[in-house]
């Protein structure tokens, strides 16, 4: 079995996002150190025995709340009770806060950064009701690159309120005029529970044809500034892929931690539900059994390698059935998969429609 993944979830956000459907609240007075402290304290009782990982990401919420000490507290603590192999140590961050203390993260072992940038105009950032400025973001990679990072994503929202083609555009082009090896790119989804969902009708947001328009436009601008789409969303310069995300498409196992968070385990999966009192009483719901071979193919046409059958072979010590190889076949001629003796692939085109031709690959 291959290291594992460890993903700690840190639920507070100084506030909530309206596109946001994230499990997080602005914590109470002492609630950081709470938190920090179950942690430290039970990380014994919510990692398994002798687990070995290669990659310890820290997500939310806002991880970068918590500030360097406590996570480094919490990593500390990881490193008692797990065995850390060559580790990719990522903590997303929130741009706004100017505070972080990045030379101390680097010094003790954190070597990746993701901040939330969604996009390079001050408009569309308001219109998302985020709290920082493009300015911001340029200070604090600054920052954080002379304090010794230079693995460094970016997130960016395609199709969002005042956003065009040609702005898009410009924020991919600052990404990569930053000196950002990474970039996540993600369609915005409405989401139900969240603020946006509720003004829904008054949002001025393109249409399907629209999206896919500037998805593909976006696919090229990515490519010409020399990142490699590896993923549905995700780009990255040559070898700077997401180590810890790319666990979950290759369907390998992780172990999630924090309140919403999710774990692949011996092959079972489970989860904390979104209650905070629930993880201090470390409640799990078992959500059945994970690693089969239709949940991999699944998982593995999200990559630009797609299901590469040798790959398959090995996981399964069985051919991908040839039901499954001929009705991609039959897709081939459509633009949006291509499908040969050796794999099946979506195409840029196919990224659009995936969950369609996923299920038609599967008859489901």
């Amino acid at each position: 079995m291959s290291d594992r993944g460890i993903y700690i979830h840190i639920p507070f956000c100084d506030g909530k996002c309206p596109y946001c459907d994230f499990y997080s609240h602005r914590p109470d007075d002492g609630e950081l150190d709470q938190y920090t402290d179950f942690l430290c304290e039970n990380m014994h009782r919510l990692l398994p025995e002798g687990i070995t990982a290669d990659t310890l990401y820290f997500g939310g919420g806002t991880p970068s709340l918590l500030g360097a000490r406590r996570l480094v507290r919490i990593k500390k603590a990881v490193e008692k009770n797990a065995v850390l192999s060559d580790p990719e140590i990522t903590v997303e961050v929130n741009p706004s806060r100017q505070d972080t203390d990045f030379e101390m993260l680097f010094q003790n072992g954190f070597n990746r950064l993701s901040f939330g940038l969604q996009s390079a105009n001050d408009k569309e950032l308001m219109a998302l009701g985020r709290r920082h400025s493009v300015d911001d973001v340029r200070c604090c990679v600054k920052a954080a690159q002379k304090s010794g990072f230079d693995n460094i994503s970016l997130d960016l929202m395609l199709c969002t309120p005042h956003q065009t083609t040609e702005s898009l555009m410009r924020s991919i082009d600052f990404c990569n005029d930053l000196g950002a090896c990474h970039i996540s790119a993600y369609i915005l989804k409405i989401e139900q529970g969240t603020r946006f969902y509720d003004i829904k009708d008054t949002l001025s947001l393109p249409d399907d044809d629209s999206q896919a328009d500037m998805y593909l436009a976006m696919c090229d601008r990515m490519e010409e500034n020399g990142y490699i789409q590896y993923e549905v969303s995700n780009f990255s310069k040559k070898g700077r892929e997401s180590r810890h995300n790319l666990k979950y498409w290759h369907d390998e196992e992780y172990i999630g931690i924090g309140p919403s968070a999710h774990s692949f385990y011996n092959s079972r999966r489970y989860y904390y539900s979104r209650s905070m009192q629930d993880f201090y009483e470390i409640k799990t719901i078992d959500d059945g059994t994970g690693g089969g071979r239709d949940e991999y193919i699944m998982l593995a046409l999200r990559l630009s390698q797609g299901v590469i059958f040798q790959k398959y072979r090995e996981r399964f010590n069985e051919e991908l059935p040839k039901e499954y190889i001929d009705r991609a076949k039959s897709l081939s001629g459509t633009g949006y998969l291509t499908a040969d003796d050796n794999a099946i692939r979506l195409t840029k085109k196919g990224f659009l429609v995936s969950n369609a031709i996923i299920s038609r690959i599967l008859d489901e």
